[in-house]
């Protein structure tokens, strides 16, 4: 591919001018086109940005020959018709997470990227902290052993989102999120587990979702509030792994805990990263200076800055300077455990993977 990536944003809302603004800072990148139903806004963001192109409809913009690949940057239910449209228009695709509102849907964008042999990457940003780096090579090193148990904590202590003060009502409505805190922001944590340990198979899953905290009645109602602030989740895993999941967009508690990770030799703890194992017969904890090793890595790994941020690494992945990472496999790997936790509450019982997929039912809309 040419040095020069050419890029078209499919929505200009909050995700897509951030999206914007990192592409901006990326040299050799151009934005040659955006589509977005709101007009107004879109020849706003076009102006502020110079983007030379505009399209009301999407299907327009990707007729466009010159463009590279699109980015998706709509609501959850939009992801899968608007990537695979995309995809099949002969175009990379970038996607916003979660991968889609349901397994089933984000299984058809990973099926027609593969049918027609192109690129597929999911914003997965957690993948690319400097802590994430560091933990994947304490783990690849073997220095945590056999690992047997994981667990995939969120937290915030009233972040819900429009309701508790920020952005727009169809964030928590199931007809366009599909979910509330496990889509939003469990994606990044559950993300960051599958990666650890490999992308194991899912052997069962079982969960419960709440939404009990009050909040202000008018903004309840104008909402149309339908989707959980807590998920609550248990996963066994191939290899004999426990995962347990909490995320929480409101919750009376603290966020002193984290997502952790623990094996046979040695444990590690995410947030802040710590390693503890045992010297001779002394148990030991470590706090991992990470920034020293990112420093160092920076500056004598080839192509270690490829990792640096999620689209930098996909514009990395589009030049060929690297593999493109598996974000898609990932995202539908957390949207299986995501969606088993949801049917779990609605069934009031443990799943199978089997019966997960059975049950799993598309919840794109029709664009």
């Amino acid at each position: 591919m040419a040095d020069e990536i050419r890029i078209g944003i499919i929505g200009v809302g909050i995700i897509g001018k951030s999206h914007i603004r990192t592409y901006r800072g990326i040299p050799g990148v151009k934005i040659v086109a955006a589509a977005d139903i709101d007009h107004p806004e879109l020849a706003r963001v076009a102006g502020e940005s110079g983007i030379p192109r505009t399209f009301r409809r999407y299907r327009d913009l990707l007729k466009l020959e010159e463009i590279d690949a699109v980015d998706v940057c709509l609501h959850n239910n939009l992801h899968a018709p608007v990537a695979i449209a995309a995809l099949e228009a002969g175009k990379h695709v970038y996607c916003e997470k979660p991968m889609a509102g349901s397994y089933v849907d984000a299984k058809a964008m990973l099926d027609t990227a593969k049918r027609c042999d192109k690129m597929l990457h999911i914003q997965l940003a957690t993948l690319y902290s400097a802590e994430h780096k560091t933990a994947r090579r304490l783990i690849s090193e073997g220095h945590l052993g056999r690992i047997y148990y994981a667990r995939s904590f969120g937290f915030r202590r009233r972040g819900r989102v429009y309701v508790d003060g920020y952005a727009t009502p169809e964030f928590v409505q199931r007809k366009t999120a599909a979910g509330g805190a496990m889509y939003d922001m469990g994606v990044y944590h559950l993300a960051q587990i599958v990666d650890l340990l490999g992308n194991p198979e899912v052997v069962t899953v079982t969960g419960s979702t709440y939404q009990e905290i009050p909040m202000y009645e008018a903004q309840a109602k104008e909402s149309g509030y339908n989707v959980e602030e807590l998920g609550i989740g248990f996963a066994r895993l191939a290899g004999g792994i426990t995962l347990d999941i909490e995320e929480s967009w409101a919750i009376h508690y603290d966020d002193s805990e984290s997502s952790k990770i623990l094996g046979s030799l040695g444990g590690l703890k995410l947030r802040p990263l710590t390693f503890f194992s045992r010297v001779g017969d002394v148990e030991t904890s470590a706090a991992v200076d990470v920034g020293l090793a990112d420093s160092r890595w920076h500056r004598w790994e080839p192509d270690y800055d490829a990792y640096d941020g999620s689209q930098q690494h996909w514009i990395a992945a589009l030049r060929g300077r690297v593999p493109l990472f598996p974000t898609a496999e990932i995202a539908l790997k957390v949207m299986l455990i995501s969606e088993g936790i949801y049917q779990s509450q609605k069934l009031k019982r443990e799943l199978t993977r089997a019966e997960i997929l059975k049950n799993s039912k598309s919840s794109a809309l029709r664009v």
